[in-house]
């Protein structure tokens, strides 16, 4: 027992005055993993508490980051502490290891400050629906390196931080869901334009998903090579792109149907060929036939 007891308490690092011994290398592998999983496990049974009390996704991501990153400092000052070695020690060290771990890990340390810029900020939320260049999806999470996205295909994306708030994003949902979209057909010249604007009218009123305010407009928008051409404007609440194609669709397929009923034609393009001099047509004999003197 005593020999167990020397081999406990003889000193394995010596730091100056300081010095470590196996009692304490095993209580503190004892607290770190121990803080680890209370740490973790306290951080979910948070997060799900606040999303039974439908609090925002939003700010239940910023809590939940926030007291990880909060109590894994804790942990490690206790664990220091525990080992009585003073932070002064590693002033030096940590200077150096930040300056080269500062020059080798731009991106990464410039997107971890974008996400908590992200989150804090919230100019970009779960469930916004974005456009970044040819990209459009829906938010999912927002993470300390990274947004994921889902893709209006169903395919998850992961983009860097900092390039949602270096490059230009449209956020279809930053205010409020309430969005413009358009339907165009054009009509055969000849056609009673007051009609297919009381159509094109008629059908909008109609359609439950198309708003009476911001009321829709019609609007006769062109002379075309080949039509007359309008153009039907309407406010929707939307929150996606496949919504408001499905919108456009059956508005499309209302507008067809009224316009065969009152006889409207939808216009396809159309060449007049004018030809000058003489025109010759030459008839080839049928197979077998004989050729015509």
């Amino acid at each position: 027992m005593d020999q167990l007891n020397r081999i406990l308490t003889a000193p394995l690092i010596v730091f100056g005055e300081v010095s470590i011994t196996l009692t304490q290398v095993l209580t503190v592998l004892a607290l770190l993993v121990g803080g680890i999983i209370l740490v973790l496990w306290s951080a979910r049974f948070l997060r799900s508490r606040m999303l039974k009390r439908n609090v925002d996704p939003n700010v239940v991501q910023l809590a939940f980051r926030a007291y990880l990153i909060v109590g894994m400092a804790i942990i490690v000052m206790s664990t220091l502490d525990r080992l009585s070695v003073p932070l002064a020690a590693f002033a030096f060290i940590s200077g150096a290891v930040a300056i080269g771990f500062g020059f080798g890990a731009q991106n990464i340390i410039n997107n971890f400050i974008s996400g908590w810029i992200l989150m804090w900020e919230r100019p970009i939320k779960i469930g916004d629906f974005l456009e970044l260049g040819e990209v459009r999806g829906t938010v999912e999470s927002i993470n300390t390196r990274s947004t994921r996205i889902r893709r209006v295909d169903g395919v998850h994306l992961l983009i860097p931080n900092s390039q949602l708030l270096e490059n230009t994003v449209t956020n279809w949902t930053l205010i409020d869901d309430l969005v413009r979209t358009a339907v165009r057909v054009g009509v055969a010249y000849g056609s009673d334009v007051r009609l297919t604007e009381q159509l094109m009218y008629r059908v909008a009123s109609e359609h439950t998903d198309v708003l009476d305010t911001p009321a829709a407009l019609v609007i006769f928008d062109n002379f075309g090579d080949s039509s007359l051409e309008f153009e039907l404007n309407f406010w929707v609440h939307s929150t996606g792109e496949r919504g408001l194609r499905m919108i456009r669709s059956d508005l499309r397929f209302a507008i067809n149907q009224l316009f065969r009923e009152y006889g409207l034609v939808i216009a396809f393009p159309q060449r007049d060929v004018n030809v000058k001099g003489e025109l010759c047509l030459l008839s080839q004999p049928a197979a077998g036939a004989a050729p015509v003197a």
